[in-house]
């Protein structure tokens, strides 16, 4: 684990320098057309208020980084299914019917609802470590096993319903600084935030697996997050707010607009 963070950091310096240079750039790896957002909340942009009232209670954020890449992208028409809360399920019952094979591009994070993460976060922040670590240590578990067998299994529909589409997995970041800066109004032990950056690194060794298997493009969002965390000096993340429950541990708008859209921009010129 300390061998894979350094590597993280030093390689986090050279993303954090170019996220802060970033400018929308053209799609070369991807022939314009229907654009096809599917996913959870860190898709459909929680933590960055306001939501589009339209979206309801998907909390729909125009600065999410399936809309803040159409707009910079005008040639593609986007149809953003991605809704708060999702689970694998809820893409293949209310989301995925948007594929078509006039789909061109696909996008989705999902996972992290099946993976628990309501649980977890609870867990950490108002239980004892022991109640951290059991329920960090059985997502971790989850993630690598049978989240790992049913994203597979999502992701190669996803490419029969939309068989001329680049489909791009686009994962999560870890979730909390793991020094001792203040979450906020409740902030986990030091015991506590390992646990959920550990949770954080099995959840994206399962995406990934199952993006391999399924033969679709992982991106990696660990990276250009490091040092950016929750409850860090300079965060990217949100904290805990009382008052805005649903935004604990999401991506404020710079880590959705500028991070996440980074990111997925640099992965489809890529292609």
């Amino acid at each position: 684990m300390r061998r894979l963070r350094s590597v993280l950091v030093t390689a986090a310096l050279a993303v954090t320098a170019t996220l802060a240079a970033a400018a929308p750039a053209h799609a070369t790896g991807v022939t314009p057309g229907e654009y096809v957002a599917l996913g959870d909340s860190f898709a459909s942009g929680v933590g960055a208020l306001p939501y589009d009232p339209a979206s309801g209670a998907c909390k729909q954020s125009p600065d999410s980084y399936p809309r803040t890449w159409a707009r910079n992208h005008p040639a593609f028409t986007l149809r953003d299914m991605t809704c708060s809360g999702a689970t694998i399920a809820d893409v293949r019952n209310r989301q995925m019917a948007a594929l078509s094979t006039a789909t061109t591009l696909v996008t989705v994070t999902v996972g992290g609802n099946d993976d628990g993460f309501t649980n977890t976060v609870t867990a950490c922040l108002t239980g004892t470590d022991a109640e951290c670590k059991y329920a960090t240590d059985l997502a971790a578990y989850y993630a690598r096993t049978q989240l790992a067998d049913d994203l597979a299994a999502l992701y190669t529909d996803i490419r029969a319903r939309a068989p001329h589409a680049r489909v791009l997995v686009l994962g999560y970041p870890r979730l909390v600084d793991e020094g001792t800066g203040s979450c906020g109004a409740l902030s986990p032990s030091a015991a506590n935030r390992k646990q959920v950056t550990h949770n954080a690194d099995h959840l994206a060794a399962g995406i990934a697996d199952a993006a391999g298997r399924a033969g679709v493009r992982f991106v990696e969002m660990r990276l250009p997050f490091l040092g950016h965390e929750a409850c860090g000096a300079d965060p990217w993340i949100n904290g805990v707010d009382p008052a805005q429950l649903s935004e604990i541990f999401h991506p404020n708008r710079y880590g959705h607009a500028v991070v996440y859209t980074f990111m997925l921009t640099a992965e489809i010129n890529k292609l």
